[in-house]
């Protein structure tokens, strides 16, 4: 102990400003200290995706952006024409088409899928002989390619030897050309679309569905509410998140869909099943206008992404006030 005291003492004689020294020297060992805890571990782990998610979405998205401000045919060096292409856009006949035809899609679709794959979540969310069967053929063409579902598709709704127009005539109706007609080809894709969507809503309403605590029913019951009341005070209310979720994902693939489209009708008869993405596609693999294509593509990207905020922002202020 005295060794250590005059040890003490003659470093504060031999140096009077050591009390001084010995703060910035624990604050660079803290300092040190807390590198050495940063969880490092979760950045490598993650590190790959988002390598993988820079390579080819988030580059891509930005040149996107830089050639839609160029006059480019994919062959050639790009020439800058500033917002050319966004101001053709303006004025272009067919862009507006393809947007109302595809709005006209996502009306059709999107809440019709989500009433129906509510209703079938409601019915099949309770003790049926072959439930989880059900549930599979249901959720089958979930699984199922976009392209071989499209094909299956096509044979149905084919205007000369189609299963449905086979089935309308041995009823006594007659047949339908579904494919060839610009008054039923859009509906086609309307009915092909449910088909798929039905399941995958389905599924969610139901994982949704059986995470309500039981007990919210019973004191529902016990209160005397009705089946009706205790779905629109206690299933609806906490069915919400799985609803926003339903409805941001079935708008983002109405406005992205180009499979079923491709192979069903091509975009026609006409123009008249012509979707942005198709228009897209035509004008920058068919007409080689690349520029052109990235800046619809801009204004695709825009328009989700206004939407999504929208809708998040109409869900916060919802729950909010709940």
């Amino acid at each position: 102990m005295r060794a250590e005291t005059n040890l003490d003492a003659i470093g504060r004689r031999a140096s009077p400003a050591g009390r001084e020294a010995t703060p910035p020297l624990r604050a660079a060992t803290g300092w040190r200290h807390r590198v050495r805890r940063l969880p490092v571990a979760p950045y490598l782990f993650i590190a790959p995706n988002l390598l993988l998610f820079s390579t080819f979405t988030f580059l891509p998205l930005l040149f996107a952006v830089y050639i839609s401000f160029n006059e480019w045919g994919l062959l050639g060096q790009p020439h800058f024409i500033a917002a050319g292409n966004y101001a053709r856009i303006v004025e272009d006949r067919l862009f507006w088409r393809a947007l109302g035809n595809t709005v006209v899609y996502s009306l059709g679709t999107v809440p019709t899928s989500l009433a129906l794959g509510l209703a079938l979540a409601l019915a099949l969310d309770r003790p049926l002989p072959g439930r989880s069967l059900i549930r599979s053929t249901f959720f089958l063409p979930v699984v199922i390619s976009g392209v071989a579902t499209a094909v299956i598709a096509a044979w149905l709704f084919n205007d000369n030897y189609g299963v449905i127009n086979a089935v309308l005539q041995r009823i006594g109706l007659p047949k339908v050309n579904w494919l060839s007609s610009p008054s039923w080809a859009l509906p086609s894709l309307v009915i092909t679309t449910l088909w798929v969507r039905l399941g995958f809503c389905m599924v969610v309403y139901l994982a949704a569905l059986q995470s309500i605590p039981s007990d919210y029913y019973h004191a529902a019951a016990i209160d005397g509410a009705s089946r009706w009341a205790q779905f629109r005070y206690i299933v609806w209310p906490l069915l919400s998140p799985a609803t926003f979720l339903l409805l941001i994902l079935n708008v983002i693939y109405s406005f992205q869909v180009f499979d079923l489209i491709y192979v069903m009708t091509g975009g026609g008869p006409g123009f008249a099943t012509t979707m942005l993405v198709q228009y897209i596609y035509q004008s920058a693999f068919i007409t080689s206008e690349m520029g052109y294509a990235s800046a619809i593509g801009v204004v695709l990207y825009l328009l989700i992404l206004g939407f999504t905020v929208l809708q998040w922002r109409i869900s916060r202020q919802a729950q909010n006030a709940l």
